[in-house]
């Protein structure tokens, strides 16, 4: 079967070819006569030729696959006078976008605005994709987020119906379901994820200016990965508009939180080796023990701040562009910690604080090359440096509690430090080609990708300590290593290719009104992990013969004199290890048809995913075999139909099989250890997941810009990846196929709507959005016996069979309202608002196996909270912006907590929160400048 797929790829794409580069002319006619109402079924012609079209229900319209070159275009209606526009240019790849106005009188030229922009960019080249297009797709472009004053690509997702984001985790949760099942892109081809911990890129890295648009196709289509489940968020890099660019750009702002500790705002003795937000590690970390301090530093200057600039220029048929920017910001939290083991208490914390500093540089190159008018070229490269600093502190109050610690007669608290830097360098090589043949009837897409990650944890500090008010300081008595420094290194190589070949049996000249077609290609992933771990400690050779002065100079006691004098002893773990390789390759062909009322889709992919990892690490049974090696080999049906009652509204119907596939941290076992003492480890055993998706939606476009949608939509997850507390390890959560299905159904409700709009130069608009999603889900909690039959674990507990999905929100809320004028210099303002009920943040589990219903662990529940945010944006000329934004300005409490079974025996559970804080609201004031 693979062979024959790759055969039939290979002979289609050299017998026809790629991707058009004709230009476009698109934009909205009004009624002059009618205070600037939509004109629909106007004429649109290009002068001297057959080729038009006419406007629809919104006054929306498009001419496409223009060669480059001068066109007149004709406007005409009837009653109304006939508009002439002569010397409209339009180039490769681009949109030319004419919005004028029709009536009794000719309009004057003059008056009309011509702007030229990417294809990507532009709004109503956009609306009218998302219209006319064959999936449930939607997309928000540049200008629009410029217009929202939206300044990075995570918030931009949320502006789509049925996305949010988690204040709590970072995630981007499509339809309630989060990072595991979403698939991210740039241009079409994978991007890594800049923290290993999670399977997709955070959005929040993008700055709005580095894109022309970010898109979210919420079903399957067969050129995308299988790997999904919620969506593919493709992101689509800018390129430079117009003929140069040249824009600066200054940010300055404040944590709430970390404001308040603006004089005493800790950071890591790393900072020593931190140059412009680059990490330099001077001392290895195997020396650093008595080579190093151990306290914590200052930072003078705890202020957010950004720095950007933007310069491109078009060389003859050479477009370049460079968009860089240098951030810092800083976040302070304070709140309390707990740990349960079978409803009793472990450990707690009521002052688990900490300070976190990350820098974060940015960089991206565009190169875009027109060899002629049916080849173009394109060259991106994406550089960014994420750098980390977190100080990690609990039982400073002297309040801290630690079963296997504290637990004595004596009168002693547990205080814990952890202090961390976090280097991730993300570098991502793309290269593409778009070509096309045989007078635009066959198009071919290309595109390779060469991507490295580097996320390096070289200084981990760790202290445990006991302090007493009456009492010396006392190092940590038990488990050893609990005096260390840690490094970690994980080096990620990855390439990846795609290949499209589009062949249309009729042009737009031919027949307008038909889109057949069929569409053949493949795709390549290949991603190779080098990781290492080592924990390097310091041990009494005598217990309690070394007390520190203070927890403020612990490292007044790690000397080179007390190591020579065997009152320290140095200890070294082996290093963890484990090497993982994931291997996709896949083909894909579907079928089009469509005319003005129907189009159908049918296709289907290939997907050969092949999950390897060979392992070497610590607390790891040596009877056990040391490497995973999984092969997913499948066929992932998709069908799209769409039916078009009216010019404005469509009914849409998906369905598609995918997958989700584990990652390289859920089943290499290596133990990692959090700030608060919390380990995760992956599982060997942990299989992918196979998921069915069916939707179902109704959207109307009332006028230009406006939209009404209803949507439902069910996912059936066999084998549902979760992230489980282990049975009796206390504070361990590994990963499970815990159940055998999970079901969800769900409503999706959107709108948006024009309030009031008035084009007068002194006007000015108000637009509203929301959208509200509800979900029904289930999962059932099952037995694991083995080959013979017999029983060896269950994941039931507390009587409980089934539960909810993790990380699913029952309820979701998106709403913003935006008003600007009119003016010549305008004035914008946004008010977004947000909300997502509660979550399951982990599964529980049973800690004995044959009495489920008294020794477990209930589940952890992250509750829902309410987030707001203002950006206000002034146009001082047509040179200068100033800028405000008021992010998180509510500052909601984010609690996870879990249901106590009271141990003295009384019925009854109650709800104890293990984890609680603030992350304080993000005020900032920016200020931008455009030759």
């Amino acid at each position: 079967m693979k062979y024959f797929i790759a055969i039939l790829i290979f002979f289609t794409t050299i017998s026809q070819a790629q991707e058009t580069t004709t230009g476009s002319i698109a934009g909205k006619l009004t009624d002059k006569e009618m205070n600037g109402e939509p004109l629909p079924f106007a004429n649109v012609v290009i002068k001297g030729t057959s080729k038009g079209t006419t406007s629809d229900f919104d006054g929306l319209y498009s001419l496409n696959n223009l060669e480059p070159g001068t066109y007149t275009i004709v406007y005409s209606f009837v009653g109304y006078e006939t508009l002439e526009i002569p010397e409209v240019n339009v180039e490769a790849g681009k949109v030319t976008e004419i919005n004028t106005e029709l009536g009794s009188s000719a309009a004057a030229l003059e008056e009309i605005v011509i702007t030229t922009v990417s294809r990507k960019d532009s709004q109503v080249a956009l609306l009218i994709e998302q219209k006319n297009s064959i999936e449930i797709k939607e997309s928000i472009g540049a200008q629009e987020l410029a217009k929202l004053g939206v300044s990075d690509v995570g918030t931009a997702t949320t502006k789509i119906s049925g996305v949010t984001s988690s204040e709590a985790s970072g995630d981007i949760f499509v339809r309630g379901l989060g990072d595991r099942y979403l698939y991210s892109t740039m241009n079409g081809l994978p991007i890594p994820s800049d923290d290993v911990e999670r399977k997709n890129i955070d959005l929040g890295l993008f700055p709005t200016r580095v894109i022309q648009n970010v898109s979210i196709n919420k079903t399957f289509s067969p050129e995308t990965s299988a790997d999904q489940a919620s969506g593919n968020i493709d992101i689509i890099s800018r390129e430079l508009r117009g003929k140069d660019e040249l824009d600066l750009g200054l940010r300055i702002g404040v944590n709430t939180n970390a404001a308040g500790e603006f004089s005493n705002f800790k950071v890591s003795p790393n900072q020593d080796d931190v140059y412009f937000g680059f990490y330099d590690q001077k001392v290895p970390t195997e020396y650093s023990l008595n080579n190093q301090t151990w306290n914590t530093k200052k930072d003078p200057f705890p202020i957010n701040r950004t720095y950007s600039l933007t310069a491109g220029k078009e060389f003859g048929k050479l477009r370049t562009l460079l968009t860089a920017s240098q951030s810092v910001k800083f976040e302070y939290n304070q709140g309390v910690f707990r740990n349960y083991k079978s409803n009793d208490l472990e450990d707690e914390f009521t002052d688990a604080t900490n300070f976190s500093k990350t820098d974060n540089t940015t960089a991206l190159i565009d190169l875009g090359f027109e060899i002629d008018n049916n080849n173009r070229l394109k060259a991106t490269s994406l550089f960014i440096n994420k750098l980390t600093d977190e100080v990690f502190e609990a039982g400073r109050n002297g309040e801290g509690v630690v079963f296997e610690e504290t637990n004595t007669a004596e009168d002693f608290n547990q205080f814990v430090r952890d202090q961390n830097i976090k280097q991730t360098r993300l570098w991502v090589n793309q290269l593409h080609g778009d070509h096309s043949f045989f007078d635009g009837k066959n198009e071919l897409d290309w595109g390779v990708g060469y991507n490295l990650v580097n996320a390096d944890e070289p200084n981990r500090i760790r202290n445990e300590v006991n302090i007493s008010p009456t009492l010396p300081i006392q190092l940590g008595r038990t488990g050893g290593y609990q005096q260390r420094k840690s490094t970690q290194k994980i080096d990620d190589t990855e390439l990846n290719a795609l290949l499209n070949n589009r062949y249309n049996f009729l042009t737009d000249e031919e027949d307008s009104e038909k889109k057949v077609f069929v569409e053949v290609g493949g795709n390549y992933r290949k991603k190779d992990r080098d990781f290492i771990s080592q924990f390097f400690g310091a041990d009494e050779n005598q217990f309690n013969t070394v007390n520190p002065t203070s927890i403020d100079d612990l490292s007044s006691v790690f000397t080179t004199a007390n190591f020579n004098s065997r009152r320290l002893s140095f200890n070294q773990l082996s290093p963890d290890l484990y090497i993982g390789t994931l291997k996709s390759y896949s083909g894909y062909a579907f079928f089009n048809y469509g005319t003005e009322k129907f189009n159908i889709n049918i296709g289907g992919r290939y997907q050969n995913d092949d999950l390897h990892v060979v392992f070497d690490v610590n607390n790891y049974p040596v009877n056990l075999p040391n490497f995973v090696y999984k092969n997913y080999e499948n066929i992932y049906p998709a069908a799209n139909l769409k039916f078009s009652p009216t010019k404005n509204s469509n009914i849409r119907l998906a369905a598609s099989k995918t997958i989700t596939l584990p990652e390289f941290k859920e089943v290499a076992p290596f133990e990692y250890v959090s700030q608060t003492g919390q380990v995760t480890r992956g599982n060997p055993n942990l299989e992918a997941s196979n998921n069915l998706n069916f939707d179902l939606k109704y959207e109307i476009f009332p006028s230009s810009g406006e939209l009404i949608s209803l949507t439902g939509f069910y996912k059936n997850i066999k084998d549902p990846i979760n992230k489980v507390q282990e049975r009796g390890a206390a504070g361990v959560f590994s990963y499970f196929n815990a159940g055998e299905e999970a079901n969800i159904y769900g409503l999706e409700l959107e709108a948006r709507m024009d309030v009031y709009e008035n084009e007068a130069p002194e006007g000015f608009d108000v637009a509203v959005s929301g959208n509200v999603s509800r979900m029904w889900h289930k999962q059932d909690l099952k037995n694991v016996n083995d080959a013979n039959g017999n029983f060896v674990r269950t994941f039931r507990y507390n009587n409980k069979k089934e539960i909810g999905l993790q990380g699913a929100s029952d309820w979701i809320f998106n709403a913003s309202a935006n008003i600007s004028t009119e003016t010549d210099n305008p004035f914008r303002a946004t008010l977004v608002g947000a909300y997502a009920s509660d979550k399951i943040y982990a599964l529980g589990a049973p800690e004995t196996q044959n009495q489920t219903n008294v020794f477990y662990n209930d589940e952890i529940v992250e509750k829902g909270f309410v987030t707001l945010d203002l950006i206000m944006a002034k146009e001082l000329s047509e040179n200068w912006v100033l800028e405000f934004r008021g992010q998180n300005l509510l500052n909601p409490e984010i609690e996870r907590y879990q249901a106590i079974r009271p141990t003295s025996g009384n019925a009854g559970e109650t709800n104890q929160t293990v984890r609680s804080y603030t992350r304080g609201a993000v005020l900032s004031l920016g200020v931008s400048y455009s030759f």
